[in-house]
């Protein structure tokens, strides 16, 4: 079985100390889909200055939600596209696959809302576990694997409370803690699937 068989989607990426790739220094990816044509996640442990009410104005939404809620940088890729993981909200049914328009469920404990109508939904009573994205990470088939393979990634669970409820500077620490690794700049880098 290749790694593009193992069930990265959902999990946790986490960067190794030392990739050096300043988009994923000290990332923590939540993995939505990994299969033969490619990889797709979002960073949860990169604010960004935006503030929520700032981008939802922006898009003529009213945000209800707290006043000091940020947008997290998702990742490098489609910068200005935006993503909505949330805990599962009943006016929202959760469908399953990318392909989905409007929520699919990520895991039990996690949904991901794409379109507009969803958004305004959330923007107009949001839920306590929350996250606007502004962007992507994504990988070509079999981009990931290679670098799973060159030890720059390690693989935990889709922790929700890592996702929602940890303070993002320490997100991936936790996760890393997680895996039993105390110390993780001890951990050395080395080839194959961790």
């Amino acid at each position: 079985m290749g790694l593009a068989d193992t069930n990265l989607a959902p999990g946790l990426l986490l960067a190794m100390p030392q990739l050096v790739d300043p988009n994923f220094t000290r990332s923590v990816v939540l993995m939505i889909q990994h299969d033969e044509s490619g990889s797709f996640g979002l960073v949860v442990n990169q604010p960004s200055p935006i503030r929520a009410s700032e981008l939802l104005g922006s898009l003529d939404m009213e945000w209800l939600g707290a006043e000091d809620e940020v947008v997290w940088a998702g990742g490098p890729v489609a910068p200005t596209t935006g993503w909505v993981l949330h805990e599962p909200i009943a006016a929202l049914e959760a469908t399953q696959g990318l392909g989905s328009s409007g929520t699919i469920e990520v895991s039990p404990a996690v949904s991901l809302s794409t379109s507009p109508e969803h958004l305004r939904v959330i923007a107009a009573r949001p839920p306590r576990h929350l996250r606007l994205l502004l962007g992507y990470s994504g990988w070509a088939p079999g981009q990931l694997a290679a670098e799973m393979v060159r030890g720059s990634w390690l693989l935990a669970d889709a922790d929700p409370q890592l996702i929602f409820d940890t303070p993002a500077a320490d997100i991936w620490s936790r996760a890393m803690a997680s895996l039993g690794i105390a110390n993780p700049e001890s951990v050395v880098q080395g080839r194959g699937v961790h």
